[in-house]
């Protein structure tokens, strides 16, 4: 089982995207644990402050390091093994590949951001690593926290109802997935391609892989750049190149 504790402001933001789908079913069978923490109940002051005005002056308001820190001390324990994760647009890119890393993680610490910004020391002294989910600024950290869960949790085993669903997904190859099809075999004019139909699986699967290649040369060629090819890759790429050029 992989345990989350999530720090958040506004903690009641997460009931509802884990009381549905596959996360609330990995919740009810206990495959992985999530933990709600409101960060101002570590304030001290009475009015549970977590923000404060910035030294040196500037708009908007700074998370206070104290809150963080007293959280991080009542969650993690010295004989943890635990990742704490400061969501944040300075982070590096999340990716499948980081993903896949944190689910060999027992427990997760995830600090959500808010306000202008967080204290430095936070990020210096209390987090191992600091995670963005793109080149855009959000109202606080955690939609990003959602979206870290949801993509680790489906790496956890059990999770899926197919363990082998998550081991062609998109990314997980290094190329995006190749198309998929279900029934009707036809609707209006649009058939199913009949290699699928053929029920020949070696056919089957050099037909998906070429996909995938050829969904990757058009739509993300970056990928390519970094994608463990083949030979055979090699040679179905050159092939796609001519037949589209």
């Amino acid at each position: 089982m992989i345990r989350f504790d999530i720090l958040s402001i506004f903690p009641e933001m997460f009931e509802s995207p884990f009381s549905s789908s596959l996360i609330k079913k990995a919740l009810d069978r206990h495959i992985i644990d999530v933990r709600l923490h409101d960060i101002r109940g570590y304030a001290v002051d009475k009015h549970r402050m977590t923000d404060d005005y910035p030294y040196g002056g500037g708009g908007g308001m700074v998370m206070k390091v104290e809150p963080v820190a007293r959280a991080l001390d009542d969650i993690v324990s010295e004989e943890s093994d635990c990742r704490v994760i400061l969501m944040t647009p300075q982070g590096e890119p999340f990716s499948q590949k980081i993903a896949e890393d944190l689910a060999r993680c027992n427990h997760i610490v995830i600090i959500c951001g808010h306000y202008e910004g967080i204290d430095e020391r936070i990020s210096e002294n209390l987090v191992d690593r600091e995670i963005s989910i793109g080149d855009y600024v959000l109202t606080g950290g955690e939609l990003p926290a959602m979206i870290l869960v949801d993509a680790i949790s489906r790496l956890v085993p059990n999770v899926l109802g197919n363990n082998e669903s998550a081991l062609f997904d998109t990314f997980a190859t290094g190329l995006l997935e190749y198309p998929q099809y279900t029934r009707p075999q036809e609707y209006r004019t649009w058939t199913v391609p009949e290699v699928l139909l053929s029920g020949d699986h070696k056919k089957i699967n050099q037909w998906r892989r070429k996909k995938s290649l050829e969904r990757t040369l058009m739509k993300r060629p970056d990928l390519l750049e970094k994608a463990p090819l083949s030979e055979e890759d090699m040679r179905l790429l050159e092939e796609i190149r001519k037949e589209t050029e």
